[in-house]
């Protein structure tokens, strides 16, 4: 009978070519039609699993053979995708919207690779075949239209709709929160269809929030009956019998507590400290042994293995295991016998571990301590009776105190990095309204704990590790080069420096002292933060690869296994390592080593998925908790600069966002290596770590995201440009497209009048040219230009179907994408045309790559040359008319500022307004019949302001340069897309509005046609 792994093998061979399965047949030498059958169904089974490809052409191979690439699809809201592949050397592949092939996030997929960056850098596919269905069901908003509905889901990763047939409503009606089965998915451009399987409740009734969140993360609220059962049988109490026959060694004697927090109530972890006769301090961690009562193969260790970890959401617990065991016999709980693993390690005086032990034990915690009581007792703010009760455990407080602090100093020594970051606790009343957000206190009791902690995950990592048995470990793996190089531009525009180690290469203990410098100044957060981006995630891996944030060369999880899958793992193998006299028998050996992979991997993504419906919470409570303070002003800082808008961080940790499109005072191009907006007009700076004061201006409860606004900022005018003879308006201004309006009294009904545009009188008015259906200007006046005309030759007419105002690149120059009249052009750039000698040339100069200050200065230069009349400012009448149709925009009184004579004197046609000639002919530099002095800024020119920032932040006292570009602006390529970017959570939703280009759902930028 063949193998699998025989055909695998076969395919894998260098010499190997895609085979027919008869070919395949003929290789085998299959005979009997019984083997021919089974042989085929394996062959099918193959390919179901995706371990081989069957072509176009019937013929069979490995998939890496192939040229495809394996993976999980992480996709995002914007529509494009990046392929996680399975094999870890494998670069991301970043893959465009139209070539997902019907594939939805998480899906495990083949994809080709396409077409590689220069340098072999970013790689770019398409998804060949979808191997695995992620998705089953969808958590969404129903909306029904009668006869059939259609479920906007809740993940915003899901671009498509679901269908749902009216035999399938299972009585949901409009607005309801509802769980929907995928019954068949999309097939090319039609929807996955979908049958309600569960309807939660109406969207805004209390808990349906958070059960939304919870379904939507198919996260498991209760336990199978099997698992209740297991769970049932553990016993309520220990018997001397099981102490005395698994050889556990008594530590009930000693004085060893507990210290968690008041409402911690799986207490999974207890210590103690004793001062030995030759002077050396003994720590002892010692830790539930769950193993022992939840099994392997067991339905406990199955679902522990599905769930991975235990999620804490709000107001609620999803634990790992049921409460029978983490609340009971697991539990540490006071003056009570409990069986735990204990690891002790004995330092001498200069904190060397100079020997360590692990073992089976049993224990008897002296009590239940909690953060606030220990911190009181040890800074002198108890109370008398707290000091009274616990006055014989003071001295090994003040032991526990003082190795703390020394093993957190030798940790920082030798290069770990302490984020030190501001965590809050969001209070919610009995129907789960957030009352309060308040910062958590990181106090002595906690960092005690902590480091106890991690001394015990490293000694058992290393231990094990040297014995060569197959284990998990928490692995940290060293940052991505260049985003480290980015960073340490970045940290330049504060006026701090790095050093880099042998190569370049950067050492952690370079970041910590980085950290320590920052310490308790503006900048701390935002430079801790742009620094936790640049690093890669910490995850599970049955490799022992070192974790870079601790600076630890092994390091594990061992002190958690009520909540953590991987803990209770390693728990088990311990076991069996004691057990079996430091070793394990071969035939365990290689099925544990077999297993290692598959559960770091599951343990990861379950952790990741935790973290996800975690921060997804909070930022829902968050904004439920700002929706009544709409309209209060709170102080903040920039916490993020994108080209969309800036985010603010309020004292509380409640983060915002500030749309460019609400920054109304000016004109603002985001400068990515810089993290700031500067204004073109105002020369006005927002950077990252600017203390700011905000107002709260909207709440979505749908997106769970807050708009903040500047206090001095004055909303846009709604409406749109006067179509003139009409009298109609052309809302949204994104460009006029040849309209056909109805035309002024004495024009034909062609979207002008033939011979001259209609006047707001409804008189034509004569020898002026006017609009012609989608020719933009059927005449023009011997002499001259036309506004935005491409090549700007007199009496020529615009073919493209765009006004003869419009800009060649598909929008007027007042047109705003998000529909706020004359307050931003199309790409960025200023719209000034250079004249020529003659005066007779109209040229546009795109200002996309050039730096804001040479741009003003090639402006000025070129104003002059051609300009009738300049400025002392070098501030020409060109100019002053372009910021002249800028800040008219297109009011609903239709008169806007006119332009004085740029080329060689000559009148040029007003932009918008109800006449089609300007009022104020000649009149440049006015701004709706006021007077405006020709400066370019407050503070000095442009090119002054930013010289005075690459010296350093302005008004920070600080010197350096501005540099870097950390993945904190939104950008970075591949790497930074797929990071998940944990800072911008629900940050795609934000940019719908504030964007200056369109994004054509795949991520890249095009203009709009």
């Amino acid at each position: 009978m063949i193998k699998e792994n025989e055909i695998i093998s076969l395919m894998q061979e260098q010499s190997y070519k895609p085979m027919s399965y008869k070919e395949l047949e003929k290789h085998f030498g299959i005979g009997s039609a019984n083997e021919f059958k089974d042989f085929i169904k394996m062959l099918n089974a193959l390919e179901e699993s995706g371990q081989i490809v069957r072509n176009a052409s019937d013929r069979y191979g490995v998939p890496e053979r192939m040229n495809l690439v394996r993976g999980r699809l992480q996709a995002h809201a914007k529509g494009f995708a990046f392929l996680i592949p399975e094999d870890r050397e494998h670069p991301d592949v970043y893959i465009n919207a139209h070539d997902l092939n019907t594939a939805m996030n998480g899906d495990i997929v083949f994809v080709k690779v396409t077409s590689r960056s220069q340098g072999g850098g970013r790689l770019e596919g398409e998804v060949v075949r979808i191997i695995t269905r992620a998705n089953t069901q969808i958590v969404g908003v129903f909306q029904s239209q009668e006869t059939y509905a259609f479920v906007i889901a809740d993940d915003k990763r899901m671009t498509r709709d679901i269908f749902i047939p009216q035999h399938a409503f299972m009585g949901a009606v409009s607005g309801q929160k509802v769980v929907v089965k995928i019954v068949n998915y999309p097939e090319g451009r039609s929807a996955a269809e979908g049958e309600v399987i569960e309807i939660l409740g109406h969207k805004d009734d209390p808990g349906v929030d958070i059960l939304a969140i919870v379904r939507k993360h198919q996260l498991p609220e209760t336990f199978q009956p099997e698992v209740l059962a297991e769970a049932d049988a553990a016993p309520d109490a220990i018997t001397e019998e099981e102490i005395i026959s698994q050889g556990r060694r008594d530590l009930r004697a000693k004085t060893i507590v507990t210290i968690d927090g008041e409402d911690a109530k799986d207490l999974d972890d207890a210590v103690n400290v004793e001062l030995l006769e030759n002077g050396n301090v003994r720590l002892g961690v010692h830790i539930a042994d769950v193993s022992y009562y939840v099994r392997e193969g067991t339905a406990l260790d199955i679902e522990a293995y599905n769930r991975g970890c235990s999620v804490y959401l709000t107001d609620r617990v999803i634990p790992m295991l049921p409460h029978r065991l983490s609340n009971g016999i697991c539990s540490l709980n006071p003056r009570v016998d409990r069986l735990t693993m204990s690891c002790e390690m004995e330092f001498d005086q200069d904190l060397k571990v100079v020997k360590h032990d692990i073992f089976t034990s049993v224990i008897r915690t002296s009590e239940r301590m909690t953060y606030t009581n220990v911190r009181k007792l040890l800074t002198g703010e108890a109370e008398p009776e707290i000091v009274e009760k616990y006055a014989y455990l003071m001295e090994d407080f003040k032991r526990m105190e003082e190795l703390a602090a020394r093993l957190r100093s030798r940790r920082m020594k030798r290069g770990a990095i302490d984020f030190d970051f501001e965590e809050s606790k969001i209070l919610v009343d009995a129907e789960g309204k957030p009352t309060d957000i308040v910062k958590r206190e990181r106090s002595v009791a906690e960092m005690m704990i902590e480091e106890f902690m991690l001394a015990a995950n490293e000694t058992v990592a290393e231990h094990f590790t040297w014995l060569k048995v197959p284990f998990l470990y928490r692995v940290h793996e060293d940052p991505d080069a260049e985003k480290l190089m980015h960073f340490m531009e970045f940290v330049t525009s504060f006026g701090y420096t790095m050093r880099g180690g042998k190569g370049g290469a950067i050492h952690a203990r370079s970041l910590q002292a980085l950290l320590e410098d920052i310490k308790d100044t503006p900048e701390e957060t935002v430079i801790s933060k742009v620094m936790l981006r640049s690093m890669k995630q910490a995850k599970y891996d049955a490799q022992s690869l070192g974790h870079f944030g601790l600076a630890a060369e092994f390091y594990s999880h061992f002190t958690s296994p009520i909540r953590r899958y991987p803990d209770l793992v390693i728990h088990r193998v311990i076991r069996e390592v004691l057990e079996n006299g430091g070793t394990l028998p071969d035939q365990r050996h290689e099925y544990l080593a077999s297993r290692m992979n598959d559960i770091a991997q599951q343990s990861s993504e379950r952790e990741r998925i935790a973290v996800d419906a975690e921060r997804e919470t909070e930022a829902l409570k968050k904004a439920q908790y700002m929706m009544d303070k709409v309209g209060e002003e709170f102080e903040g800082i920039i916490s993020s600069v994108t080209g969309f808008g800036m985010f603010i961080e309020l004292d509380n940790t409640v983060e915002g966002l500030i749309r460019l499109s609400d920054l109304t005072d000016d004109f603002y191009n985001h400068h990515e290596r810089q993290h700031a907006l500067i204004g073109e007009r105002t020369s006005k700076i927002y950077r990252l770590g600017d203390s700011i004061t905000v107002r709260v201006a909207r709440v979505n409860m749908d997106e769970h995201t807050i708009d903040f606004e500047l206090l001095d900022m004055k909303p846009r005018k709604e409406g749109g440009f006067s179509r003139g003879g009409g009298g109609g308006k052309f809302k949204g201004a994104g460009g006029f497209k040849g309209f056909r309006g109805k035309p002024g009294a004495g024009g034909k009904d062609k979207g002008g009048s033939d011979r001259g545009k209609g006047r707001s009188d409804g008189r034509p008015e004569k020898g002026k040219g006017g609009y012609k259906g989608k020719g933009g200007f059927a005449k023009a006046q011997p002499g001259e230009q036309v506004q935005g005309q491409e090549r700007g030759n007199a009496g020529q007419g615009r073919r493209d179907g765009d006004a003869g105002q419009e800009r060649n690149d598909g929008r007027t120059g007042q047109g705003r994408k998000d529909g706020s009249a004359g307050q931003e052009r199309s790409n960025g750039s200023a719209g000034q045309e250079r004249s020529n000698d003659n005066g007779n040339r109209g040229k546009k100069r795109s200002r996309n790559e050039m730096f804001a200050a040479q741009r003003i200065e090639n402006a000025a230069r070129a104003r002059g040359e051609g300009a009738a009349v300049g400025s002392e400012q070098g501030q020409g009448s060109a100019d002053g008319a372009a910021r002249s149709r800028r800040r008219a925009g297109s009011g609903a009184d239709g008169t806007n500022a006119g332009e004085s004579g740029a080329r060689g004197g000559k009148a040029r046609r007003g932009k918008g307004g109800s006449t089609p000639w300007s009022e104020n002919r000649g009149k440049g530099g006015k701004r709706g019949g006021e007077k405006v002095a020709p400066r370019i800024g407050e503070g000095g020119s442009l090119s002054q302001r930013l010289a005075s920032v690459g010296a350093g932040r302005t008004g920070s006292g600080r010197e350096g340069s501005l540099g870097g570009e950390a993945q904190a602006g939104g950008g970075g390529g591949a790497a930074a897309e797929r990071s998940g970017m944990d800072w911008a959570s629900g940050v795609n939703a934000l940019a719908k509005g504030g964007r200056r280009r369109s994004d054509d759902g795949d991520g890249s930028k095009k203009r709009r046609r």
